[in-house]
């Protein structure tokens, strides 16, 4: 995992490492602009790190069901990217034809209970504190636990083959994840007919009803993700974290204290920024800017 020093030296295949300069002060792998990390847990969370992109991927296949040791990890390196200072975005992603089918059902059973749904409250807790954006990548069917991981996320692209449902209700019971971040994305009417009838909508539905952010043909699906990714790169990594910040403070509160929270965001932390200097000169002055992400 990212950030262990007896771990971080596994790199895959076709990745360079470059310079190492040591560790910060979370214990967080430090390398220069254009290393790569790369780590691969037997739970089946891959993680690697290039150029600023922290790249987190679903791999237990055939369909990636979440089991409660895959989410413990999926929690931690959700922890060790947020704390990893060269991160300026995050991605997440599955191996396959489907993004995940959701939580094991058989850690709902018995004594496993407890400790899964320990697991899958700490891994939204930790959701929750990336300060960087997430990106989720959905290239087919993302249900049950799929589709709450895909809420967990900030931003979402999708193939036009993926579909998106919470069929807990098909089985007796909830989800509950799904019942706190569903409403918060998409309204609290058209939540309720996704939780209560445990039916799947299309990408096309997705993107209509505010799950997804964009829908690219399956065809050339990964490089168009890739590109729309690497829009958010060009863009300042501290602006983008208090933006994010922004947006996630002053949601849900009354809107005269979300405009002083806000107010407050931007005159103390974000003009604090190199970035934000150096954006308005650059517009000023007619140049492109040059991002320190800091």
């Amino acid at each position: 995992y990212i950030g262990n020093r007896q771990a971080v030296s596994i790199i895959m295949d076709g990745l360079k490492r470059l310079e190492y300069r040591g560790y910060d002060s979370a214990g967080i792998a430090v390398y220069d602009e254009t290393a790569t990390i790369a780590v691969r847990r037997a739970s089946g969370v891959r993680v690697e790190i290039i150029s600023g992109l922290a790249r987190i991927t679903l791999d237990r296949p055939p369909v990636n069901v979440l089991t409660t040791a895959m989410m413990s990890d999926l929690a931690g390196s959700l922890r060790r990217v947020a704390a990893n200072e060269t991160v300026r975005i995050v991605r997440l992603d599955a191996a396959g034809k489907t993004f995940s089918a959701g939580v094991d059902v058989g850690d709902h059973l018995g004594d496993l209970l407890p400790a899964m749904m320990a697991a899958l409250g700490d891994l939204f807790l930790a959701f929750a504190r990336v300060p960087q954006p997430v990106v989720a990548v959905v290239q087919g069917p993302a249900l049950g636990g799929g589709l709450e991981v895909v809420l967990g996320c900030d931003l979402v692209v999708a193939s036009e083959r993926a579909t998106f449902g919470q069929p807990e209700i098909k089985l007796g019971v909830f989800a509950p994840p799904a019942t706190v971040l569903l409403p918060r994305r998409i309204g609290l009417g058209a939540a309720t007919g996704l939780l209560l009838t445990g039916e799947s909508v299309s990408a096309a539905e997705a993107r209509r009803l505010g799950i997804a952010n964009e829908v690219f043909a399956d065809e050339g699906f990964d490089a168009a993700a890739a590109a729309w990714i690497e829009k958010l790169l060009a863009l300042s990594g501290s602006a983008l974290r208090q933006a994010k910040r922004a947006l996630r403070e002053s949601h849900g509160i009354p809107v005269g204290k979300a405009h002083v929270l806000v107010h407050d965001i931007y005159m103390n932390e974000l003009m604090a920024t190199e970035d934000a200097h150096e954006g308005l000169r650059s517009f000023v002055e007619k140049r492109k800017a040059a991002w320190k992400h800091r």
